[in-house]
């Protein structure tokens, strides 16, 4: 069945993937992928066949287009509903120019969690039951975080608040809380061979984790087999963090 997959933060690494995996379900899927950057997004437009729309997800009226825009193109197709939302936008928030540590912490909390905020609630009312929203975490929520691990901890609690929320309509709501994930722009450059070293070594299957791991996590997630799992934390980390 044709499904519309809306991924924010799609234009490079964990987004780009999840976008990818999703278009080459092909009957008739149609991807929407957001990004800040207009140049990077027609690339991966082009790369790929999706859609991509420019949008600040910090920004509330930035959203409202954006559902606007998902609204009025799969409205063409018969449809106006959203499949599969994927809130990936996110990382490590550049501090403003003069900001201290308030600035520091309010800007990594508008980038991790207020832009899948924002964005679920714009879109809500075109989720329909057999629907999925997923989230993209970090193990830094459960250890040596800092004001990123903090913003994601709070994702994943606004998490089970959305599941609860949605579950009645037949939604389904969860959190991939990703370890060291490899051939990404987290890092901004500041990787070294020791860090990689260090990181690899804490998982159990030593190797770094994969875009293209997380993407088929959030695949299965969205699929028939998982409609019963719902307001949950999955961590795709090798092994450096488990659970029970």
């Amino acid at each position: 069945m044709a499904r519309t997959v809306v991924v924010t933060g799609g234009s490079s690494g964990i987004g780009r993937a999840v976008a990818a995996r999703f278009v080459a379900e092909g009957d008739g899927t149609r991807v929407f992928v957001t990004g800040r950057r207009k140049e990077r997004l027609d690339e991966v437009a082009a790369e790929l066949g999706v859609t991509g729309v420019v949008c600040d997800g910090t920004d509330p009226a930035a959203v409202a287009r954006l559902a606007e825009q998902v609204r009025e193109q799969t409205g063409e197709q018969g449809g106006e509903r959203v499949d599969v939302l994927v809130n990936a936008a996110g990382g490590l928030a550049s501090t403003p120019e003069g900001g201290g540590l308030l600035e520091q912490w309010e800007a990594m909390y508008r980038l991790n969690v207020m832009t899948a905020v924002l964005t679920t609630d714009a879109l809500k009312d075109q989720l329909v039951a057999g629907s999925t929203v997923i989230s993209i975490g970090t193990i830094g929520a459960e250890r040596r975080g800092g004001s990123y691990g903090a913003a994601k901890a709070a994702l994943q609690a606004w998490n089970g608040f959305l599941s609860a929320e949605l579950g009645p309509r037949g939604v389904t709501a969860n959190v991939v809380s990703c370890g060291y994930i490899a051939d990404t722009e987290f890092f901004q450059g500041a990787m070294t061979p020791e860090r990689h070293a260090a990181l690899v070594a804490e998982t159990h299957n030593g190797r770094p984790g994969t875009p293209a791991d997380v993407a088929e996590t959030i695949h299965f997630l969205a699929s028939p087999g998982a409609r019963h799992i719902t307001g949950q934390t999955l961590h795709v980390n090798g092994g450096a963090f488990t659970t029970r």
